[in-house]
């Protein structure tokens, strides 16, 4: 199939989560995007409101929660969620805890994430990273497939591959494939930095990219047809 470079920024989430950013790099970042014509900014909980500052009405923002380890509290979880949408998000991105997966606990992995679902309610979007690469590597298709289903189960509007900090690796076209038969659309993030890695993922079944080189993978894309 292929895409033009309009096409796949409006797949785009364009991200910057690094620790050391600035109030400038996230005004950089909201500049950008609007620039490069992509679906949404998404940063960290705490640049929310200065991002939601120099967002035009049209621009839609995400944060990330519980980032990037999952390893905290459901109530916290739940709470940053809660505060990031007051601050002007309207999408939130969860880590779930990984090790819950890989031991088996999917009834942990849904009641964390029917925590921050019930935090944020309908008023946005729910995207919930299960970190692929390493529940491939630690337990095989089965944990991936399983948490993904844990995910649906408890509200999520999609399933997200990865937060592109785990040592495991980012988004493959085998993990994106497998999340894409589970029901929720899948987000595929971490790693993707050429115009043929969004192809491949989105052939693959992805509906959303999480780019941080964003302009580097758009312009190895075609205008028109």
């Amino acid at each position: 199939m292929t895409y033009t470079r309009a096409e796949v920024a409006a797949l785009v989430d364009h991200t910057l989560l690094k620790p050391e950013a600035t109030d400038a790099d996230v005004t950089a970042l909201v500049r950008e995007a609007a620039e490069l014509g992509v679906y949404s900014v998404c940063v960290s909980p705490s640049m929310v409101a200065v991002a939601a500052g120099v967002a035009s009405p049209a621009q839609r923002l995400c944060a990330v929660v519980g980032f990037p380890s999952g390893k905290h509290l459901s109530v916290i979880k739940a709470e940053e969620a809660r505060r990031a949408v007051a601050d002007g998000a309207a999408e939130i991105d969860m880590v779930i805890d990984v090790g819950a997966a890989v031991a088996g606990d999917y009834a942990a992995v849904s009641a964390d994430v029917a925590a921050v679902r019930a935090a944020i309610g309908d008023q946005a979007v729910l995207k919930v990273i299960v970190e692929s690469a390493a529940l491939l590597r630690l337990g095989g298709e089965q944990a991936l497939l399983e948490s993904c289903r844990a995910a649906a189960d408890a509200g999520a509007d999609f399933v997200k591959t990865s937060t592109g900090f785990h040592p495991a690796g980012g988004a493959s076209v085998h993990a994106v494939e497998l999340m894409a038969t589970v029901g929720p659309q899948v987000k595929a993030s971490g790693g993707i930095r050429t115009a043929d890695d969004a192809i491949a993922m989105l052939t693959a079944g992805a509906t959303r990219l999480g780019l941080s080189g964003t302009r580097a993978v758009l312009d190895g894309l075609p205008v028109h047809k």
